[in-house]
């Protein structure tokens, strides 16, 4: 899932990741999400459900979530537990209470808004890098599930201007321009670097957020909020574009009219995942499922040169030059 797997939902009140929070807790209109579970004294409603990490229950109209997730254990992996534990059984349901469950308990993991999230993207990028290093069976971790892929894109990507559409929380945007700067010999710094990399979803909030991280980690990135049918750039503005599991959260129209727009933006080509489902997965926001048949037509349908291959789930590549 690319948390990919969080999609972003048009909610009434968007989701800040970096607003004002109180240490060890988050709260909005609709969720509180709070470190540990409640002391005794505290008036607390009977919980609804406990699991190995999670306490619910409900206040008002609003979810109470209580977890004891330690910094070291913060990381993308989070979806998983969140899904396997809580959406899945159906105690939870829908995209947008997901996301916000889910930037709660980063919130409260850690005190203060980037320190929170500087822990969760290291700590995931750090893993990403350890399941190179040692592959894994993906299991119930979305971080091994997602490390093969993340290899496999940045192999297919040439050097030059590489645009991500969807890119969530924008881990592979973060591995193209860590790449890229490590790619630079320190006497050419001053030339063109391997790679420039833009990353672009719908979320507001998720793009500032990978902004003010990606400053952080003194890497040059660049973010776009627009709807990835609807990209603010002109045509060939780019070398590469990437759709990394994306397709599986759109329906038909929609995601064809995106791969046409991807098809616009690349001067060389275009790159999209998907994974391989029996059934589409909806707690992560997935509506409808691919196999290799329904890539190869949708390569036919752009009327460009294509490829279909498996590794880690589907790839169709399109050659535009």
């Amino acid at each position: 899932m690319s948390v990919t797997g969080l999609r972003s939902a048009i909610a009434a009140r968007r989701i800040d990741p970096l607003a004002p929070c109180p240490n060890g807790a988050y709260a909005d209109h609709l969720v509180r999400v709070i470190r540990d579970s409640p002391r005794t004294g505290d008036a607390a409603p009977r919980p609804i459900v406990r699991t190995e990490h999670f306490t619910l229950r409900r206040r008002g109209r609003r979810v109470e979530l209580g977890h004891s997730l330690r910094p070291e254990q913060l990381d993308n992996d989070l979806a998983g537990l969140l899904a396997e534990e809580l959406f899945a059984p159906g105690w939870l349901s829908g995209n947008d209470i997901f996301e916000r469950v889910f930037t709660g308990v980063v919130r409260s993991c850690v005190d203060g808004a980037l320190p929170a999230w500087t822990t969760f993207y290291d700590n995931t990028l750090a893993r990403i890098r350890e399941c190179w290093r040692t592959p894994k069976p993906a299991g119930h971790s979305s971080i091994a599930g997602f490390a093969p892929v993340y290899r496999h894109t940045l192999d297919l990507i040439v050097p030059g201007t590489v645009l991500d559409m969807g890119s969530c929380f924008g881990f592979l945007p973060l591995l193209l321009a860590e790449r890229g700067e490590r790619g630079v010999r320190p006497d050419r710094a001053r030339e063109r670097r391997p790679h420039t990399v833009i990353a672009s979803d719908l979320a507001q909030g998720t793009m500032r957020l990978l902004d003010t991280v990606a400053r952080a980690r003194g890497l040059p990135l660049d973010t776009l909020v627009c709807d990835a049918a609807r990209v603010p750039l002109p045509d060939g503005s780019v070398d590469v574009v990437t759709v990394i599991h994306v397709l599986e959260h759109l329906e038909p129209r929609h995601g064809d009219a995106l791969v046409a727009e991807a098809l616009r933006l690349a001067r060389q080509r275009v790159v999209v995942a998907v994974p391989y489902e029996d059934e589409p997965t909806a707690a992560y926001g997935h509506v409808r499922c691919f196999d290799p048949g329904r890539l190869a037509a949708l390569g036919r349908r752009t009327g460009h040169r294509f490829s279909v291959a498996s590794c880690h789930g589907g790839w169709l590549v399109l050659d535009v030059s």
